[in-house]
């Protein structure tokens, strides 16, 4: 099963909790035992699994890779688009997640979530799920 769900984004950078919207993908699935692929189709956002409980951490997340990849440092990008550091960060982080099923549930540990960083909006954003 394959389903792609569209997610407008509020900031220019901000961390979105899919944990519940990607649960029931696996549940309408009916796979009791499987995999599911969770991914951004976008190449200035990134899917992680992280904790969000304390939504700080995604503020530290965001926080670190603005120290590690500055934005408008001179990018080669940017003559184009002045939204290389995006790219560069959602290229470090990555486009998907693979999560186990088990008993037709998600295989997250107790703080574990899925969360789409934005690394350039506001925008709609597409999602794709897959469950195997």
């Amino acid at each position: 099963m394959n389903v792609v769900f569209e997610l407008a984004t509020a900031q220019a950078k901000q961390c979105i909790d899919l944990t519940e919207r990607v649960r029931e993908v696996v549940e309408r699935s009916g796979v009791q035992a499987g995999l599911c692929h969770v991914m951004v189709l976008h190449s200035t956002a990134a899917i992680v699994v992280n904790e969000f409980d304390d939504p700080n951490i995604g503020r530290d997340l965001l926080t670190a890779l603005d120290r590690a990849v500055p934005d408008h440092a001179g990018w080669l990008h940017d003559r184009i688009d002045a939204n290389a550091h995006a790219h560069i960060k959602a290229a470090v982080l990555g486009p998907s997640e693979l999560v186990a099923v088990r008993d037709g549930a998600l295989v997250l540990g107790t703080w574990q979530r899925l969360l789409l960083v934005e690394l350039d909006g506001p925008r709609t954003r597409q999602v794709s799920v897959s469950v195997v």
